[in-house]
């Protein structure tokens, strides 16, 4: 299966449904939070159904679990490929994580072991959505604060493992990838070159707040110059990657975030001459 190149795309937030109906601004794509639109009918529905009339979309999940050892939530799922059906988009994707125990959802990211033992559950269960979806998902790189002292496999060489082994494709989130790496000191281009570069679909970039000895992923900054930095260095490297900005809090108007997105498009333009020439999205 080939990745498709959607260009530089937004994450459709309530604050800005208004301004993109009424403004049609130039976003090639939105991505959308899964589980806010899993509902019968509704405002957010309403403006949901308007702008894909006008905007291709991708869906973005935070509450599949995949590293939970609770069973699949087969409810969630069918809730899911009901709103896939739905909806049409160009991919669908989630977090290496888990997200609760015992049917308790702690609506947090939380961090797996990276032990084989583990490797073989998630790719098990990977495994299993992707054969009730009917097409592969796409996993994002987590941003994490501590390590699990069982762990035995470097975070980067088990996600390309996983990858390998359940055929799913990478959501890379260049932001994730520059916190986790301050954090833990490791070479983030070490962690982005152990994938295979036609394994990566999806970019995501966002901002964080730098404590100076660590640093939190908190969605509520501009993205700052060392992550545009990776970035452009990446891009370098893969090649033509649907590129996205993700901002879930102190979340400004529409302008600011389209001057972001700009300068993605410039800096991945700067180093891929397919995109000065123009490519087909």
């Amino acid at each position: 299966m080939k990745r498709e190149f959607l260009g530089f795309g937004l994450g459709l937030r309530t604050d800005h449904f208004h301004d993109v109906l009424a403004e049609r601004p130039p976003v090639d794509w939105f991505e959308v939070i899964s589980e806010n639109f899993m509902i019968e009918g509704g405002k957010p529905k309403y403006y949901l159904h308007e702008i894909r009339q006008h905007y291709p979309m991708v869906m973005h999940g935070v509450s599949l679990s995949i590293g939970s050892t609770d069973p699949l939530n087969r409810d969630y799922l069918t809730r899911l490929k009901r709103l896939i059906q739905e909806l049409e988009p160009a991919w669908v994707s989630d977090h290496l994580c888990w997200t609760g125990v015992n049917k308790v959802n702690s609506h947090d990211l939380l961090p797996v072991p990276y032990t084989e033992e583990a490797l073989n559950h998630i790719v098990s269960r990977l495994d299993q959505v992707q054969e009730f979806l009917g097409h592969p998902i796409l996993m994002e790189n987590p941003s994490s604060y501590v390590e699990f002292t069982d762990s035995s496999i470097p975070e980067w060489e088990f996600m390309a493992e996983m990858v390998r082994r359940s055929g799913c494709k990478v959501l890379l989130d260049v932001n994730n990838v520059y916190v986790s790496a301050r954090n833990h000191n490791y070479d983030p281009h070490a962690y982005i070159g152990a994938f295979d570069p036609e394994s990566i679909w999806q970019i995501h970039l966002a901002g964080h707040t730098d404590y100076g000895t660590y640093v939190i992923d908190t969605h509520d900054h501009p993205v700052c110059d060392a992550v545009w930095e990776l970035y452009q260095t990446t891009i370098a490297k893969l090649g033509p990657v649907s590129t996205m900005i993700e901002r879930d809090d102190h979340i400004p108007p529409l302008p600011e975030l389209l001057v972001e997105l700009d300068q993605a498009r410039q800096l991945a333009s700067a180093v891929l001459p397919e995109l000065r020439e123009g490519i087909p999205a």
